[in-house]
């Protein structure tokens, strides 16, 4: 299915597709349909297409809409306009499993593991709705999360079915080890931020490495709010780059 959505900027408008459609941010990908400039530093409006295999009545999408009254913006539970509030860890006592579903998907997390030959500890790192964050201890960090997280998205992408045979695919479970996912996306905001200057002081477009729909999106948001620079994505598939370009100073 296709939808389209509006925001001021494009981190606005996909988080409102995010809450109205009920995906989690790599179940979609997104296509800049327009940009507009609403002053000297900052885009007035940006609108967006969605393309995702899920569909969402306009009777859920309106329900699930957090919208105010000029239709863009999401509200979290407070009524407050923002992203919502920060994840919170658990603590070492938390952070056993509390019924049957966790025990099963931290015992297959860790029996997948250790038969890779890394022997490991699986933990439950957080607790959110319709998320649960599983945590991997191991010797052998470095194997389990693999060149640019490729092996644990493995690892998470299966941990995700079996979850599903449980009868529980309105979970998803993320999976980490070593913090990996959160200094992950700082790199990319790094990454993101010295190709903008890259490009700006060259003129001429940079073409990033092949990401997830996650981490394009990470790139697309960081740099969405320079005037004069742009982003796309390029490539089929679900890897596919990101061209940072030069558009002039407005």
């Amino acid at each position: 299915m296709v939808y389209e959505f509006e925001g001021k900027t494009e981190r606005e408008a996909i988080q409102l597709a995010a809450t109205q459609l009920g995906l989690e941010a790599d179940e979609f990908d997104v296509e800049i349909l327009e940009s507009l400039s609403g002053g000297l530093f900052k885009k007035g409006k940006v609108k967006i297409r969605v393309h995702t295999n899920s569909d969402a009545s306009p009777e859920a999408v309106k329900k699930a809409a957090g919208e105010d009254s000029s239709g863009s913006g999401i509200r979290d539970g407070a009524g407050n306009e923002g992203p919502g509030q920060e994840r919170r860890l658990l603590s070492d006592e938390e952070r056993i499993p509390m019924d049957e579903f966790e025990e099963k998907i931290v015992a297959w997390t860790k029996a997948v593991v250790d038969a890779m030959g890394y022997p490991s500890k699986v933990t439950v790192l957080f607790r959110e709705d319709k998320k649960l964050g599983l945590k991997v201890e191991t010797d052998n960090t470095s194997m389990i999360i693999g060149k640019k997280g490729k092996n644990i998205d493995a690892l998470q992408l299966l941990a995700n079915v079996y979850a599903g045979k449980l009868g529980r695919d309105d979970v998803k479970v993320i999976l980490d080890s070593e913090n990996y996912r959160i200094r992950r996306e700082e790199s990319l905001v790094r990454i993101a931020y010295e190709s903008a200057e890259q490009v700006r002081r060259t003129g001429r477009s940079l073409l990033l490495e092949p990401m997830n729909p996650f981490e394009r999106r990470i790139v697309h948001t960081t740099l969405n709010d320079i005037v004069d620079i742009e982003t796309k994505s390029e490539g089929e598939g679900l890897y596919k780059q990101v061209r940072v370009m030069f558009r002039g100073r407005r």
